[in-house]
């Protein structure tokens, strides 16, 4: 088997299933989560996910979760102070800055904590799951720009029989490597179609208010817009709100988010959007836990997990899926 990479069946047999011996449970692991931000949604569910597998240790493992208020700095400084404090055996982190957070986790693994990363890899090349850091257990994620190219050709499908079609682009913050690159797949995926037009891009910082006052900005200037394609289903929240109060048909404009929160099902169950990008926080941050911990008990894991492969969704879930699949709840609330 190889153990560079692992599909979900496998990872799940290897590192959920598989029964622990006595001394491994007996070892205790303490784990601290680097959040984001936590009083993020998304970060909470992949606190949850992380919390839920260390109970089926048996106890033995501990978790401890810190706020990284969406700062790049503070969280170089939670690293820092964590690895000084020796108070932690590993650490999951959900970074803010993907390059800079690279040295302080490179000090992580020198002084011997397990260290995976969540959502995105850390290190400059944002489309490499590989380690980028010397000493990384795991890194739990996609290649952003595989998932932003999909929202982006689902745009284009809808545009298909519409000249002009006037898109209009929210994305988290321009500031974030992340952002940035999926915003950059967003423009060469439209721009290869000359009925496309992105008319306007707003900054939503992944909060509904924000993503709210970013578009009734643009639809001062473009009411006629025909799409709105955001990497985040809490922009599409406060889109929703300002399209409305624009007396604005939901049903004439095409919706897609990102992140497949329970707002997001509701809504577009509810025919009020249309789309939204697959990803499954809670089961991320079970897969990271398992891994480190395993890995700390000399267990072999694998460097990358695909978080789109942890759970059988598709890509894009759009109203007709969920209609067949009545009974789905998404992992985080939104």
């Amino acid at each position: 088997m190889n153990m560079k990479f692992l599909t979900a069946a496998a990872f799940s047999a290897l590192t959920v299933m598989a029964p622990l011996t006595a001394s491994a449970e007996d070892a205790p692991v303490r784990v601290a989560f680097l959040a984001a931000s936590s009083q993020n949604g998304f970060n909470q569910a992949i606190y949850a996910g992380i919390e839920k597998a260390a109970k089926a240790f048996g106890g033995s493992v501990t978790t401890e979760i810190f706020d990284g208020e969406f700062s790049a700095t503070k969280q170089y400084s939670q690293v820092e102070d964590l690895v000084a404090g020796g108070r932690f055996d590993a650490l999951i982190i959900t970074p803010n800055d993907t390059v800079g957070i690279a040295t302080a986790l490179e000090d992580a693994t020198a002084a011997g904590l397990k260290v995976a990363t969540t959502l995105f890899p850390v290190g400059p090349e944002l489309s490499n799951m590989q380690p980028q850091v010397k000493g990384l257990t795991t890194t739990v994620a996609t290649d952003p720009s595989i998932g932003a190219r999909a929202q982006a050709e689902k745009v284009v499908e809808f545009c298909a029989d519409k000249n002009p079609c006037k898109v209009a682009v929210i994305i988290g913050q321009l500031i974030y490597p992340f952002d940035n690159l999926r915003n950059e797949t967003y423009k060469k995926v439209l721009g290869e179609h000359s009925n496309i037009q992105i008319v306007a891009t707003g900054e939503g910082n992944y909060d509904p208010n924000a993503s709210l006052k970013a578009t009734q900005d643009i639809l001062q200037a473009h009411p006629d817009i025909n799409a709105i394609l955001s990497n985040a289903d809490q922009h599409l929240m406060g889109a929703e709100i300002a399209l409305t109060d624009a007396d604005i048909d939901l049903s004439k404009v095409y919706t897609i988010g990102g992140g497949l929160n329970q707002i997001a099902v509701d809504a577009i169950r509810a025919g009020k959007w249309n789309a939204t990008l697959t990803q499954v926080p809670a089961s991320m941050g079970a897969a990271a836990l398992t891994a480190i911990v395993k890995s700390k008990r000399g267990e072999t894991v694998p460097t990358w997990i695909d978080e789109s492969k942890l759970r059988d969704i598709p890509q894009i879930v759009d109203k007709a899926w969920l209609d067949a699949h009545p009974d789905f709840v998404a992992e985080w609330q939104g």
